[in-house]
């Protein structure tokens, strides 16, 4: 696990926190989520495969921003799943509600498994 203060850490965390104002605003586009932005539609239907008694607009906003930025991490990125995966659940404990972590996990894990099997 990566500590709060690495630099990944941080970034990880800056996007997150620029996905969930986006969700409210669907304004500006900052920086940082520009090369996101276009794959919210693929990204947002792998996360209601992997839970489907969750429809996106029920979903907590911090949980649904962690989940967006971890799968469009695990798809367009080289980083090991392993890796997103974790940083996801240490984003979810610190910014997400109690049970956050564990529902994070659980779909990350889906989604990841699902793509394993797929290859």
């Amino acid at each position: 696990m990566q500590t709060a203060q690495d630099p990944r850490h941080l970034r990880r965390t800056k996007i997150m926190q620029a996905l969930f104002a986006y969700d409210f605003s669907h304004t500006d586009v900052p920086t940082e989520l520009a090369e996101l932005i276009p794959h919210l539609p693929d990204i947002d239907a792998r996360i209601v495969q992997a839970a489907p008694q969750w429809p996106l607009d029920q979903l907590n906003k911090v949980d649904l921003a962690i989940l967006r930025f971890s799968v469009f991490e695990l798809f367009h990125r080289d980083t090991p799943p392993k890796v997103v995966i974790d940083e996801a659940v240490e984003l979810a404990k610190e910014y997400g509600a109690e049970h956050s972590s564990k529902f994070v996990n659980g779909v990350l894990a889906s989604i990841a498994e699902h793509e394993q099997k797929a290859l």
